[in-house]
């Protein structure tokens, strides 16, 4: 690796660098979602910018929502894969990523963007977002894994970026009408709130946090976040971090006439107002907590439910579920942020 000449009471050294590995990108891409023929033309060039290889596509499709084909990607060499479309694409391919060591790249196609936002990365234009996936960093963060029972015993095991939920939050989802999400963006959801509420009732489960004894108790909703912000700037879930190792467990249980006020009051005032300044901090240290909303941690989470109950992941439906045994992957997914 190096050669030496002798000159004198000098040794001069000439020292050959090793080779950078080949950079490789794929792009796992929604058709619905995405122009894809301007998408190639974008991609491509930037790539090539990059120094990139030559790029791989794979399109999803009904029965393949993006798992398969990240791991396809990964074992062709690709070293980041591209989501390009909504939170389901995004979560997919996360999914297929999982301990790989590839990263996930992130394109703004779809209504939320929740990972984005949550990386405070906001909803980058096209050309923005290539740039930090071709010429930004890698950041290792936590992976939510959900084991879901179904009523017929059937179990089924799928990650989260965001939040799992079951309850209101869930119904709303199943409820949203799609032709309007597509319109209005994630504003539909207050249509599906509205479609919820006449089957809104608490929901009665069985709990255990970390190994501890099992509760009985009834929410209206039922959240486990590996991260807290929502659409709209809401921040559901203060204290969650995409890279802390734990989950944040919130259940909403407003009660009595003014319970559901009690609830924005938490979730809009003191989350979304107060905890922006030290002055606003202090204040929520100073006050009760309510009931109507509280907040656990944990790594690992067994709920089990009364009756079958709507599940949903990353704002995604997922069916009804009896059970669900929801825990923390430390470090198990790379993705691109700005340099």
């Amino acid at each position: 690796m190096a050669a030496g000449e002798q000159r004198g009471s000098f040794t001069l050294v000439a020292t050959i660098e090793e080779p950078a590995e080949p950079q490789r990108a794929a792009v796992v891409y929604n058709p619905i979602k995405v122009d894809v023929t301007k998408l190639r033309v974008e991609i491509n060039r930037a790539a090539t910018s990059a120094g990139f290889e030559k790029t791989l596509w794979f399109e999803t499709t009904i029965d393949e929502a993006g798992q398969n084909l990240a791991r396809q990607a990964v074992e062709q060499g690709a070293t980041v894969v591209i989501a390009a479309g909504g939170d389901g694409t995004v979560r997919a391919v996360a999914e297929g990523l999982r301990n790989t060591g590839a990263a996930l790249g992130l394109l703004p196609s779809g209504t939320g963007n929740l990972l984005a936002r949550n990386l405070d990365m906001g909803v980058p234009h096209t050309e923005r977002a290539l740039g930090i996936i071709f010429t930004g960093k890698d950041r290792v963060i936590d992976l939510g894994l959900a084991a879901i029972t179904r009523a017929d015993g059937d179990v089924q095991e799928h990650v989260f970026l965001v939040m799992a939920g079951l309850g209101l939050d869930a119904k709303m989802i199943a409820n949203t009408n799609s032709r309007l999400k597509k319109a209005v963006g994630w504003l539909a959801y207050v249509d599906g709130v509205g479609r919820s509420l006449p089957e809104l009732r608490p929901v009665k489960f069985r709990f255990s946090i970390d190994g501890a004894p099992w509760k009985s108790t009834s929410a209206h909703t039922v959240m486990v976040g590996n991260c807290g912000v929502l659409p709209g700037g809401v921040l559901l879930i203060p204290d969650a971090k995409l890279d802390d190792g734990v989950l944040d467990i919130m259940a909403l249980r407003p009660e009595g006439p003014f319970g559901w006020l009690k609830v924005w009051n938490k979730i809009a005032w003191e989350n979304g107002v107060l905890r922006k300044s030290a002055a606003g901090r202090k204040i929520i240290d100073l006050s009760r907590d309510v009931r109507s909303v509280t907040y656990r941690t944990g790594k690992d989470l067994k709920l089990v439910v009364a009756e079958p109950e709507e599940f949903q992941l990353d704002g995604d439906e997922f069916g009804e579920v009896t059970a669900v045994h929801s825990w923390v992957e430390p470090g198990a997914l790379r993705v691109k942020v700005p340099a």
